[in-house]
């Protein structure tokens, strides 16, 4: 269950960073994690000193621009503006090729009705990553936000805005779920209104649960041949989860493209180990041979940074191991 107080945000916060200290390899995703649940709590100060002693830590971390984004983002949010601004204006001038920062820092901006900043910031962005149409999610994120915020300031249509618009695949048109006059029409007496609008931000909400997935995508577990050995041979319970190695595989690239048709965005695969999946039964306070227990897993993995995306490209190296190429194997089929 999710934590849906200040004190549960706490209390999970407290056990994210704990997870932090076993897994050190992992400690930056943990920690992020643990900061916003910080914020949630309302400890914005904690938050931001979590965020300080990851940008002072050695080695340095990953995503330091993230980082930095994030803290500006919550150090706005409790009256600390110009430290928020300069901070920002520091990542614009590092020009990230990561879209993350940049979609926060723009966030950051129009969450204070600073439309104009917001809106060439996410320009400078797009103007920097959008180098074709296949781009990762995250960049079609944030083409979506620059989409909105231009809504928003009424200008046309240009060109960052139709590939936002020919990349967004769910069935209310980015134009209609960026309409600001959507709001208006909430006040309307007329019951027929109101439940067409109902219906619309429910369309709406369902693709920003699904974006709650970004940066961690929605995962599925690959257990390598001679893992899954040891796992069977060690927890025979889970046989009915995977009764063959070659039924796993089959099961994870139907699984994956029952997920992509359903329309479910940023999809993964992470590779589980045995010894991994003990520790993590381990901390959860359960046994392995809980099949309970291996969704949870995978998007642990997944939360850490663990995953591959899928579907990998036809001539890249195919997920599950061989020397083939995916279009070859598994993306032949």
């Amino acid at each position: 269950m999710r934590p849906d107080t200040p004190a549960a945000h706490a209390t999970e916060a407290e056990r994210l960073l704990r997870t932090a200290g076993q897994y050190p390899g992992d400690r930056e995703p943990l920690c992020l994690q643990a900061a916003a649940h910080l914020e949630l709590a309302g400890d914005r100060p904690a938050a931001t000193a979590l965020y300080d002693t990851l940008l002072a830590s050695s080695p340095s971390p990953g995503n330091p621009l993230l980082i930095r984004a994030l803290k500006a983002a919550n150090l706005w949010e409790y009256g600390h503006e110009a430290e928020a601004r300069a901070i920002i204006e520091g990542i614009r001038r590092e020009k990230p090729e990561d879209a993350a920062p940049w979609e926060i820092a723009a966030e950051t901006l129009e969450a204070h009705d600073e439309l104009e900043a917001a809106e060439s910031t996410l320009t400078e962005a797009a103007d920097l990553l959008v180098t074709s149409e296949e781009l990762p999610h995250a960049t079609q994120s944030l083409l979506a936000t620059r989409h909105r915020v231009r809504r928003m300031l009424a200008l046309p249509h240009d060109e960052g805005d139709d590939l936002a618009d020919r990349l967004h695949t769910a069935a209310v048109p980015l134009d209609e779920l960026h309409d600001p006059k959507r709001l208006w029409s909430l006040g309307s007496e007329d019951p027929a209104e109101l439940q067409a609008e109902i219906t619309r931000l429910r369309s709406e909400l369902g693709t920003y649960r699904t974006a709650l997935s970004r940066p961690f995508p929605v995962a599925v577990l690959h257990w390598p041949e001679p893992e899954l050995d040891e796992l069977l041979a060690a927890y025979p319970e889970l046989e009915a989860e995977y009764p063959t190695y070659r039924a796993h595989l089959t099961d994870i690239e139907a699984s994956l493209r029952e997920l992509a048709q359903a329309g479910t965005p940023n999809l993964g695969i992470v590779r589980a180990t045995v010894p991994s999946y003990e520790a993590f039964a381990a901390s959860e306070s359960t046994h392995p041979s809980n099949a309970d227990l291996l969704p949870q897993y995978a998007t642990t993995l997944a939360a850490r940074g663990k995953a591959a995306a899928w579907p990998p490209g036809r001539t890249a190296e195919c997920w599950c191991g061989r020397q083939s190429t995916y279009g070859q194997c598994h993306g032949s089929k």
